[in-house]
């Protein structure tokens, strides 16, 4: 017969288990495409970093935040361009909530990991 404080270690340890395994970790890859032109240089900044595309168009790999992301691209002959895309919850970091407990839900939020940005993102540019 199991102990009162085995019962509880175990219950510890299956709430803390299912964080960020069930939203996929803190980093997420987004395509960044200029229209109508190609080529252009762009960098993504959050709170997590800056990120570089050196030519559109292109992927890299950005940690996930709940700030919006900043995109700006430049190329020779056309006007600097910004765009802002959103962070959204996850729908999966709802079930982390059943499955990893309010703990798994915080550790995913602080990670970053329970957030997602837009998988392709385009940035119009006009000539100059």
């Amino acid at each position: 017969m199991a102990t009162r404080s085995q019962c509880l270690s175990l219950v510890a340890v299956l709430m803390t288990s299912a964080c960020a395994s069930i939203t996929e970790g803190n980093k997420q890859s987004v395509s960044v495409t200029t229209a109508p032109v190609a080529g252009a240089g762009c960098s993504l900044t959050n709170d997590g970093g800056t990120y570089f595309v050196t030519q559109t168009p292109g992927s890299v790999i950005v940690t996930r935040s709940a700030a919006d992301m900043v995109i700006t691209c430049k190329k020779d002959g056309h006007q600097d361009a910004t765009v802002s895309v959103a962070s959204v919850t996850k729908a999966l970091a709802f079930g982390n909530i059943i499955a990893g407990g309010l703990i798994g839900a915080a550790i995913d939020r602080g990670t970053g990991a329970a957030f997602d940005y837009p998988a392709m993102i385009t940035v119009p540019m006009m000539p100059v």
